[in-house]
């Protein structure tokens, strides 16, 4: 061996000998080991060439085409487990035992392996723990799953399409499974897109990255915000944008002048050199948060248009105080959520692996591989009746409930459930519980229980007693409060079918999903709990103290944020909620304000824990509204305003630990992310107020429900719906007259998991481990306007990437999988925008049955919408309580 290679593998051992929890332990100079190639037969020397195989194989390597250069992330871990002892292998295995025992992102042939190895050490005397697998296929030997000693009748056996989890040399085996969980992760999604080391050198908070972030949150925001009430929704999302920051950091790696210069006692490098992966995700990250869209859009939309609300006190400086307050004020929670979401390693966050992928694929060097005969690298991978109402009904995917076997080939409308991420288990449980709420959809329409059947099935609009839409400004006065005389001339409103059970469902999953949470991982949460405390009474204390994640002790090398800073970005934001309160009309009590930050406080953890392990998520914006609606009555605007406050919290915090998350696996430092976040955060809300009163002023139509280039604006005619039946009318109306049986669905949920809790604690693992409750119910959410041909598609590509090839052909998966969940994203996203502007904007006659067959027949909007007109066969020609006799 050369010294050049000598010094390269040095770079690797010498840090060995340090224990798994100590930093050093985790840290490698990338460019000293790159630079020179180690082979196969150059590290990990103590071990025979097949249990090098071994190694390889379980890292999903084993498709390499050469062995004389290989990965880092296959030296680091050869050598890793050569030094790992036994010892310290079985105790780690143990502990994983016993955390990752509920943990359903853990297979359970994974687990059951993990128990097979711990329980097999009695059985291992001194031979056989110092025998080699290599020694055993020389002499004969077979080991299998049973006894690790049996002979086999013939010559050796080759175990090359043998189970990663059959036993086949115990000592390397269990060396190497402790060595993925305190190295690497336990979880093969995340070790598809990270890495077990980390290289402090590498640039990260580059003038370079500030310039191409403040662009791309610019062209995000005005993007997002201006197609986020479009149906279907057309986004930049982070993938995309990694896709389009990478030839523009590469081209000014090399167009940007070598120029240094000082500022202060700061050196700033215009031009440090190749443009690196930690820049891509921090100017990545930069976008994704600051380049979203505001909640509160829907707010303002609500309140400006004339057929909502019609406010013209909506001015500027309103807006502008309510964006700040409830964008920043997200981020003030995420510094409490840091240790419960961000550094515990069951947060997965599947949401996150494409933009990691991606950024591998686009920056990272690959090793060649044959994986299942693909050898490319992953950058280059990159008849119905129209008029017949009952068939609309159920078939129909604009006003209908979508069941159709083929519903679409849009990626657009395939993606929308993130099949490519979501774990195969959580599509399931999704989607049994989208079916189960689609026969129940059919039983309250067909029954018409509730007057359902004189209006649409799905709509997610409101209506009046005759079916038409409900007009706001009939039932309030001019300062936009309920007006009891004109409610009793113009009556109540109602909902369809799908928004009865939509509601039915909210109603159910919040005492569910906070108990149900709370049972099933109150050890690790209090642990956490505890450690939170502890960090209050001290403050100088780690965040990363306690924590045993290897990626949070590689985050060690990093200064941190403090708490204290999170606790000014709050109270500077409540500051401004309340300056909005209380200078504009907005009928909000400042204690409302506090209301809302309360409730998020009790209710962010156990709902982001859910997140960060099932990729799941619902908001706070339904209990909330419903709150606050028996606490102002007849209130519409303080319903919206607190509304936003209560879910824009937790949507802005989970945005920002989303990130954190993004920035925990890539190591990239946190005080750098953080002024890089606030920085895009504070840009992207004056262009998403640019992009929102843009479309508000100029779009004709907008808001209608046939719109023709589709701002139908879904989300801010449920968000006005919600406000009107909830604030202006009110729930004791609704629960005590018009929908009694809603306010049961309380006391339905929280019934509903204490079996669910006793079968998931005492039934047989290997059945109840994947069943999900709380995710059946969250499929029922899934309706008015989105119906089932929004998840037929999804869990096709669900089936088939995340089962079938995940299963069985790992290494592809792991190589691919984010990568096409990236690519085909960007198409979507790439195409919408050229279309939109090219041919719909300024509208073009592309006049073909393809554009034309979606607005056909009774689905499209022409026609009957209802089974029944209220004013031919409802008793004196309108449905619901009598005239005189409302509720």
């Amino acid at each position: 061996m050369n010294s050049e290679k000598e010094a390269a593998l040095e770079n690797i051992k010498s840090i060995t000998s340090a224990g798994r929890f100590d930093l050093e332990d985790h840290e490698v100079n990338l460019q000293a080991i790159a630079s020179v190639p180690l082979g196969l037969e150059e590290v990990g020397q103590q071990l025979a060439l097949a249990q090098k195989d071994l190694i390889l194989k379980r890292l999903d390597l084993n498709g390499l085409v050469s062995m004389d250069d290989l990965p880092l992330t296959a030296t680091f871990m050869i050598e890793k487990v050569e030094k790992m002892s036994i010892d310290e292998a079985i105790l780690i295995l143990e502990e994983s035992l016993i955390e990752f025992e509920n943990d359903v992102n853990i297979p359970m042939n994974e687990y059951d392996f993990y128990e097979k190895l711990v329980a097999m050490r009695p059985q291992m005397d001194e031979d056989s723990l110092g025998s080699s697998l290599d020694e055993k296929l020389k002499s004969g030997v077979k080991v299998n799953e049973v006894d690790p000693e049996v002979s086999s009748s013939s010559s050796s056996e080759d175990f090359s399409g043998s189970s990663p989890f059959q036993v086949v040399d115990w000592k390397l085996q269990t060396k190497l499974e402790a060595a993925l969980i305190a190295y690497y992760s336990p979880y093969q999604e995340v070790r598809a897109v990270t890495d077990p080391y980390d290289d402090p050198t590498i640039p990260v908070e580059t003038l370079r990255v500030y310039f191409l972030g403040i662009i791309w949150v610019c062209i995000s925001a005005f993007v997002n915000q201006f197609f986020n009430d479009r149906f279907p929704g057309i986004s930049l999302s982070s993938n995309v944008v990694q896709m389009l920051l990478y030839p523009c950091g590469k081209a000014m790696e090399y167009i940007v002048p070598k120029w240094k210069f000082k500022v202060w006692k700061y050196t700033i490098d215009l031009n440090p050199g190749p443009w690196t992966y930690k820049e891509q995700i921090l100017c990545s990250l930069m976008s994704a948060v600051g380049g979203g869209t505001s909640y509160v859009g829907w707010n303002i939309t609500a309140q400006k248009l004339p057929f909502f609300y019609g406010n013209t006190w909506v001015t500027m400086g309103y807006q502008i105080l309510l964006l700040l307050c409830t964008n920043f004020m997200g981020i003030g929670f995420a510094g409490i959520l840091r240790k419960f979401v961000v550094y515990p390693s069951r947060a997965v966050w599947q949401e996150l692996l494409p933009t990691l992928a991606l950024n591998r694929a686009l920056l990272q060097p690959e090793k060649k591989e044959n994986i299942n005969g693909w050898t490319i690298s992953s950058y280059k991978f990159f008849f119905i009746k129209p008029d017949n109402l009952n068939l609309a009904v159920i078939t129909g995917s604009q006003l209908g409930l979508g069941f159709n076997p083929i519903a679409s080939f849009d990626w657009n409308v395939i993606l929308y459930r993130s099949p490519l991420t979501t774990p195969f288990y959580a599509t399931i449980n999704l989607c049994i519980g989208s079916f189960i709420s689609f026969f129940i959809i059919l039983g309250v329409y067909y029954s018409n229980f509730k007057w359902t059947k004189y209006l649409p099935i799905n709509s997610n609009g409101l209506f009046t007693n005759t079916g038409d839409p409900y007009q706001v400004r009939n039932v309030v006065n001019s300062d936009s409060l309920f007006d009891k005389e004109k409610y009793e001339q113009y009556g109540p409103p109602y909902y369809t079918a799908g928004n009865l059970v939509l509601y039915g469902a909210f109603f159910a999953i919040y005492p569910f999903a906070i108990v149900h949470e709370i049972a099933m991982t109150y050890k690790p949460l209090w642990a956490t709990i505890k450690n939170f405390g502890s960090s209050l009474k001290d403050w100088r204390k780690s965040t990363y103290e306690g924590q045993t994640d290897p990626h949070s002790i590689m985050m060690r090398k990093y200064k941190e944020v403090p708490d204290w800073v999170f606790i000014i970005v709050l109270l500077l934001s409540i500051m401004c909620a309340i300056l909005c309160a209380e200078l504009y009309p907005t009928n909000t009590p400042v204690w409302a304000i506090f209301f809302a930050i309360g409730i998020n406080f009790v209710f962010l953890i156990p709902i982001t824990t859910l997140y960060a392990t099932t990729n799941f998520s619902f908001g706070l914006n339904v209990l909330v509204e419903l709150i606050m609606g028996y606490a102002l009555p007849g209130n519409g605007l303080a319903l919206m305003f607190i509304k936003a406050l209560g879910y824009n919290i937790d949507g802005q915090a989970q945005n920002y630990i989303t990130d954190q998350k993004m920035g925990h696996y890539a190591k990239i430092p946190p005080r750098a992310m953080f002024r890089i976040q606030m920085f895009g955060v504070f840009i992207g809300t004056f262009i998403n107020l640019a992009a929102l009163n843009f479309k508000l002023n100029h779009v004709e139509d907008y808001c209608t429900p046939h719109q023709k280039q589709k701002f139908s604006c879904p989300s801010s005619r449920t968000f006005f719906s919600s406000s009107v039946i909830w604030g202006v009318i009110g729930p004791k109306k609704v629960f005590n007259g018009l929908y009694p049986m809603l306010q049961w669905c309380f006391l339905i949920g929280f019934l509903l998991a204490i079996p669910c809790i006793v079968i998931k604690l005492y039934g047989p693992k290997r059945y109840v481990k994947y069943f999900q409750p709380a995710l059946i119910i969250g499929g029922m959410l899934n309706w008015a306007p989105y119906n089932l041909s929004y998840y037929t598609g999804g869990l096709y590509t669900s089936i088939a990437f995340m089962w079938y090839i995940k299963n069985k052909y790992a290494a592809f998966w792991n190589k691919y999988n984010y990568v096409l969940n990236s690519a085909l994203s960007a198409g979507v996203a790439f195409s919408s925008i050229i279309i939109f502007f090219a041919v719909q904007y300024h509208a073009k006659d592309v006049n073909w049955w393809g554009n034309s067959v979606y607005y056909a027949g009774i689905d499209g909007g022409n026609g009957i919408q209802a089974h029944m007109n209220a004013t031919v066969s409802a008793p004196e020609g309108y449905f619901g309580p009598r005239f005189g006799h409302l509720p």
